[in-house]
């Protein structure tokens, strides 16, 4: 398959996402986790916490979604209450990341209508997701993911890409379509939390066999009726470099009050914002907002600055490949 068949979803202006980490803890210790404590803190929000950012962010102008993120979001004994406040407030639309072992009953007190569920999965079995994610971790999520599509839940999977299973991605289509899951989500690793520490190194994947590999695979999930999507990471020739910093709205936010624009910053204190009391405080000094509007060959800057390892060059001293803006995303149906 030719990726130009893939179509590019466009930063909306008039679109506000907002990706909510409510607490930093989680059951499971995923090789590539990149939640970083000394960075993101080790505390929960609080339900009155979680009320006052909801509505901090919340723009009745814009159409506004939120993601609820942890750590493992539904370890938080408030989450429930936190989707319906969401709810009451105007939130397009609602989604819940987790990790697929959906603490707290959650399936027994949440109705279908109410949030979207994103299950986490990095192997088409047991063999290859559990070295990654944990031991039986592969048949917990399972199992629920099959309950939440009984009960009538709108669900998602997410495979995080990484050298470890790259090779096991084709067999995913043909899962997910016995499963009865309509949507898909292929992530690219990145170089943050874990998989930026010592000892995780080469869980990336090469330039060229990314394109080798993700284009034709979200092809045959889409042949097979799945709406999949996945990150653009290189630009065409010619094609226009885009930073949704600039073009878009994008908060990720943190238990410590630390707001991102951009998730490739999440290692460093170079956060754009900072939340007091209930007000948006823009931080002052060099912060990942400044260094947006930089123009370069490589195209995405934080690229460059943070991750220089990913781009390779020729002889003359230009890249081979363009990096694209981390938020921008291919899709197939």
């Amino acid at each position: 398959m030719n990726q130009s068949l893939a179509r590019t979803i466009h930063f909306r202006p008039q679109e506000r996402n907002i990706f909510f980490h409510l607490l930093t803890a989680c059951n499971l210790s995923c090789r590539h986790c990149y939640i970083n404590p000394a960075q993101h803190g080790t505390g929960t929000v609080s339900r009155q916490t979680m009320e006052e950012w909801l509505t901090l962010f919340y723009n009745p102008a814009k159409e506004s979604n939120v993601i609820f993120l942890g750590g493992e979001p539904t370890l938080h004994p408030d989450l429930v209450h936190g989707i319906r406040f969401a709810r009451s407030l105007g939130y397009r639309s609602i989604t819940i990341d987790s990790n697929g072992f959906l603490h707290h009953n959650l399936l027994d007190r949440l109705s279908p209508d109410e949030a979207v569920l994103s299950f986490s999965l990095d192997g088409p079995d047991p063999a290859v997701n559990d070295p990654l994610r944990g031991e039986g971790v592969f048949a917990v999520c399972r199992g629920n993911l099959e309950k939440a599509i009984a009960l009538g839940f709108d669900v998602s999977v997410i495979y995080t890409v990484s050298s470890l299973n790259l090779n096991h991605l084709h067999r995913m289509p043909e899962l997910l379509a016995s499963l009865g899951c309509k949507r898909f989500f292929i992530q690219v690793i990145g170089l943050r939390g874990k998989s930026a520490a010592g000892g995780q190194g080469g869980l990336q994947v090469s330039p060229e066999e990314w394109l080798r590999v993700i284009p034709e695979v979200a092809s045959n999930a889409a042949r097979r009726g799945i709406h999949v999507i996945y990150p653009k990471v290189f630009l065409e020739s010619g094609e226009e470099f885009q930073c949704a910093g600039l073009v878009a709205e994008n908060y990720f936010i943190f238990p410590n009050g630390r707001v991102y624009l951009c998730p490739l910053c999440e290692d460093f204190p170079l956060h754009s914002h900072r939340i007091e009391g209930k007000r948006l405080v823009e931080n002052e000094g060099i912060t990942e907002k400044k260094l947006f509007s930089l123009t370069i060959p490589e195209g995405c800057v934080m690229n460059k600055l943070l991750q220089p390892g990913n781009i390779e060059y020729h002889a003359d001293g230009s890249p081979r490949h363009r990096i694209s803006c981390c938020l921008l995303k291919q899709e197939l149906r």
